[in-house]
């Protein structure tokens, strides 16, 4: 529920935005993930989304997401939420984004997508990672800056994350051999490609279907790195129609072998997971390391 203090400073912040008074009429709560209360807001200026969280706990989470969406969305590519405001109370932040009113997908939904994804995956940068660290999830995301995709995957997506998992006990010490074997082979396993962006958390429960039938991105962990890993991301948890990888690799061909990367590609979300959810992602993790 929305205390006094907050909504007054939700209504504050609106009118400001907006430049219009702006009154509260209703809310109603929608899901907002495991560290976030979300909420539809129904007010005299429209509808309106809103995230919030303790800005202590994740500062800038909102700030960092305004900006994810905002590089996203001026690739002019696929659309993302509209940023409305973004502000912090005594320990509250909040983030208001556009009301996205969803529809059931149409026949051509997934073919859209899959187009739209490769064309922005042509987006890209003379350098992997970001000029400043993110959050995929409630997790801090590393996005130090590297000449070359294998570098930053080894360092910033693979050895950053295992080392926080071993120091709490979620996985052995013993992996970092088959690490180490897996980081020997890395430039033999990925070919060599441009910095792509990319969403960089891409499940299905972080796009939407507005009422035009396109595909809306949200929850971004952008960075640029290789395009596998929003294909491979895609795939972990299912969710996703053929039809999608038709479209994308018609229009932007993967490489030989991408199939056999996946399971690389995903010990990234998949080590994520094991600092969020434990053992059963841990599990995961180990019977792909494995095999090196």
């Amino acid at each position: 529920m929305l205390n006094n203090q907050i909504k007054a400073s939700i209504i504050e912040t609106l009118s400001f935005t907006l430049q219009q008074d702006t009154e509260l009429i209703s809310y109603e709560p929608c899901g907002g993930g495991s560290i976030n209360e979300a909420y539809v807001l129904h007010t005299t200026t429209g509808n309106f989304f809103i995230k919030l969280n303790n800005s202590i706990q994740y500062p800038e989470m909102f700030l960092l997401e305004a900006e994810g969406l905002n590089l996203l969305s001026s690739q002019n590519i696929i659309k993302t939420p509209n940023v409305i405001a973004f502000n912090t109370t005594t320990d509250t932040a909040f983030i208001i984004l556009e009301y996205i009113k969803e529809v059931t997908k149409s026949s051509d939904f997934w073919f859209d997508f899959g187009l739209r994804l490769a064309s922005l995956h042509k987006t890209s940068s003379n350098l992997f990672g970001l000029e400043k660290t993110n959050y995929i999830g409630s997790i801090k995301q590393c996005n130090d800056q590297y000449n070359t995709w294998t570098d930053f995957f080894a360092i910033c997506r693979i050895e950053y994350l295992f080392k926080q998992a071993t120091n709490k006990g979620l996985l052995s010490l013993n992996l970092h051999k088959s690490i180490d074997k897996l980081f020997q082979l890395l430039d033999e396993i990925f070919q060599k490609e441009p910095a792509s962006l990319v969403h960089g958390d891409l499940w299905s429960g972080n796009f939407m279907i507005n009422t035009d039938e396109q595909p809306v991105l949200i929850d971004p962990a952008v960075y640029f790195g290789h395009r596998e890993m929003d294909i491979a991301m895609s795939r972990l948890f299912g969710g996703f129609n053929q039809t999608f990888y038709e479209a994308y690799t018609e229009a932007y061909p993967l490489d030989n072998g991408w199939m056999e990367r996946v399971d690389i590609c995903n010990l990234y979300p998949l080590l994520v997971h094991v600092l969020l959810f434990g053992q059963q992602y841990a599990n995961e993790v180990t019977r792909i390391l494995r095999k090196f």
